[in-house]
């Protein structure tokens, strides 16, 4: 026997076990069983756990590693319904049992020497016991006799206790990981496991390339407003379930949540095979599904790229797929997009756009235009609105629609509305003190973001008191878009900037967004005519009849009515035969920087270009 004392014996196998977790646990033991091998002077050392949902003991580690494994390994699993009456006691057992050659049993001596080749032996095996289930097995093999007084098997007692409660906290950090890396709901992959995939995936000399999908299911909103949340959960699940069928088991299918799902197709892929794989998990998922006395169905917006390993990253590919998707959706919807050159164009412009912008919300990078609105009956000046540029140093100027989707979308659009609002009242507060008698009206387009936001009004307030102009020198322009889709926090806003005296008017009136209905609760003072029914006016039939149509709603509700985007004669002769007599337009006046536009302001007003039109011109 070795001169080391039992007790430090099991200090070191503690020492040893302490910081074990699930990635050195197998190691970790197999040092432990080293040491035991060592100490006890036995040929072979084992750790089984039990496996209880299948009913057998599965070998976890094993010292001496056997020099020949057979396939199947007669030790690797072995279930207790048909093992030798010593595996079969494992079990249940509770106490240890030391079994020597004459004891064992024939079943039991074929099956070890069918596994280690080794003769007649033998063994002691030490139950790991947690509360009243026993978890598995700590086992110690000799070949011929061996004889395992009091002191020693106490002490594999209490080595088997500390295995027990190192099989405790692999197990339930084991359940940690396989949460962390699967959708509770579907049971598929999840994003974290998805993004460590796609990182071996794309790693340098890997094969490529690899081809990926986004899919996002077509309007899940109207199904949850009206079967709730159980039943489109049991959609998801079903829809989880048709890709995995649809897929090879090799491909990768995650749940980013919601209703979003990556598949990362196994092996190399090119763009078009992966678009054909694609259109078949759109028409699989597409197919209706009977969610207890209802039959529903919903299609679904994919988005497929490649990626070539070296050369893009799991977070680059990703967007590329995104950036697909929503291509997709924005053209309908239930269609296979793939990514192309041309996006990626825009996607690195739209990136550059959002890492700047924060930056340049300031006078050095942000200017203001100002398109004048004229009467169509004299020519006069009625007012300017306010257009915001951004003088990129790179991508050169941008007008408002590349960068305010990007504002709204970074949480900036009120820090870009108030340097906007603020820029305008101190232009306009500077053309009073420069042109006397000035009469002239600032419009200024305001985001959703603004509207609904907290102390908005305070701060139009505060910002007309600090440079002195008079509320009504003030209108501001909101969507018709912005005003239903929160339509009462809207009416709120709308009724308090009334009260304080600042005009409101609805921009782009008349795309749809049926705001009529609501159009008299509303304190608004202005409707602007969208462009598209202006372009062509003279021309088309149905432009005529909707701008009438707005002209007179605009008249029934006491409002003013502005059209927007005139660049014709003989549009503005149409505009002023239905009774329109407010315009702004290219054929009036571009817009145009503040020190340009002033020699404008103190004129006045225009001489009209219906004036002295040749015929040809109308």
């Amino acid at each position: 026997m070795p001169l080391e004392s039992l007790e430090s014996l099991v200090a070191r196998v503690a020492t040893h076990l302490m910081p074990v977790d699930v990635v050195s646990h197998r190691a970790v033991v197999e040092t432990v069983l080293r040491d035991l091998v060592e100490y006890f002077q036995v040929d072979t050392a084992f750790l089984r756990y039990n496996d209880h949902e299948i009913h057998a003991t599965v070998l976890v580690a094993e010292w001496p590693p056997r020099t020949s494994v057979p396939d199947p390994d007669p030790l690797g699993v072995v279930h207790f319904h048909e093992a030798d009456p010593i595996f079969a006691l494992t079990e249940n057992m509770k106490e240890p049992s030391v079994s020597r050659p004459a004891q064992s049993g024939a079943e039991y001596a074929d099956r070890i020497r069918a596994g280690s080749g080794v003769p007649e032996v033998s063994v002691v095996a030490v139950p790991l016991i947690s509360g009243h289930v026993t978890t598995g097995t700590l086992g110690f093999i000799k070949a011929g006799d061996r004889i395992w007084d009091e002191d020693e098997i106490y002490t594999l007692t209490m080595i088997a206790a500390m295995l027990t409660q190192v099989q405790a906290r692999i197990r339930a950090e084991q359940e940690l990981r396989d949460a962390a890396y699967h959708d509770d709901l579907t049971g598929l992959a999840s994003r974290r496991a998805l993004l460590e995939y796609l990182e071996k995936r794309l790693q340098p000399g890997q094969p490529g390339p690899v081809a990926a999908v986004f899919l996002d299911m077509d309007r899940l909103k109207p199904l949850n407003d009206f079967l709730g949340h159980t039943a489109v959960d049991t959609f998801l699940c079903r829809t989880a379930q048709r890709m995995t069928r649809v897929c090879d088991p090799a491909d990768m299918v995650a749940r980013l949540g919601g209703d979003e799902f990556v598949i990362v197709f196994d092996g190399p892929m090119s763009l078009e095979e992966a678009r054909e794989r694609a259109e078949e998990l759109r028409w699989v998922v597409g197919m209706s599904v009977q969610l207890g006395s209802q039959v529903v169905g919903r299609g679904a917006s994919l988005g497929v790229a490649v990626g070539e390993p070296g050369r893009v990253g799991p977070v680059a590919l990703l967007g590329r797929i995104d950036e697909a998707m929503m291509r997709a959706k924005s053209k309908g919807g239930n269609s296979v997009e793939a990514y192309t050159d041309d996006m990626r164009g825009a996607s690195e412009r739209r990136t550059i756009i959002e890492l700047n912008l924060r930056t340049s919300i300031d006078d050095q990078h942000l200017t203001l235009e100002y398109q004048p609105e004229f009467d169509l009956r004299d020519g006069r000046i009625l007012g300017v609105e306010a257009l915001v540029r951004w003088n990129h140093p790179v991508l050169g100027t941008l007008q408002p629609s590349e960068f305010i989707e990007v504002a709204e979308s970074t949480n900036l659009a009120g820090e870009l509305g108030r340097w906007v609002l603020r820029t305008a009242c101190a232009q306009l507060a500077d053309w009073h003190r420069r042109i006397p008698g000035l009469e002239l009206r600032m419009n200024v387009n305001i985001s959703p973001a603004q509207l609904v936001g907290m102390g908005f009004v305070e701060m139009v307030e505060s910002t007309l008191e600090e440079f002195g102009l008079g509320k009504s020198s003030l209108c501001l322009e909101i969507t018709e878009y912005v005003v239903v889709s929160d339509l009462e926090r809207s009416r709120a806003t709308l009724r308090r900037l009334d009260r304080l005296g600042v005009c409101c008017a609805i921009d782009d009136f008349g795309t749809g967004y049926s705001s009529l209905a609501h159009l008299k609760s509303l304190p608004v003072h202005t409707l602007k005519i969208d462009k598209v029914f202006v372009l062509n006016l003279q021309r088309s039939q149905s432009d005529r009849v909707i701008v009438e149509s707005i002209v007179g709603l605009a008249s029934a509700f006491g409002l003013d009515v502005v059209a927007e985007g005139l660049e014709s004669v003989a549009a503005a002769r149409k505009l002023l035969g239905l009774g329109c007599y407010r315009a702004q337009g290219f054929l009036l006046s571009k817009p145009k920087p503040a020190a340009q536009l002033e020699d404008l302001l103190r004129r006045r007003q225009i001489e009209l270009p219906w004036a002295t039109a040749t015929p040809d011109l109308l």
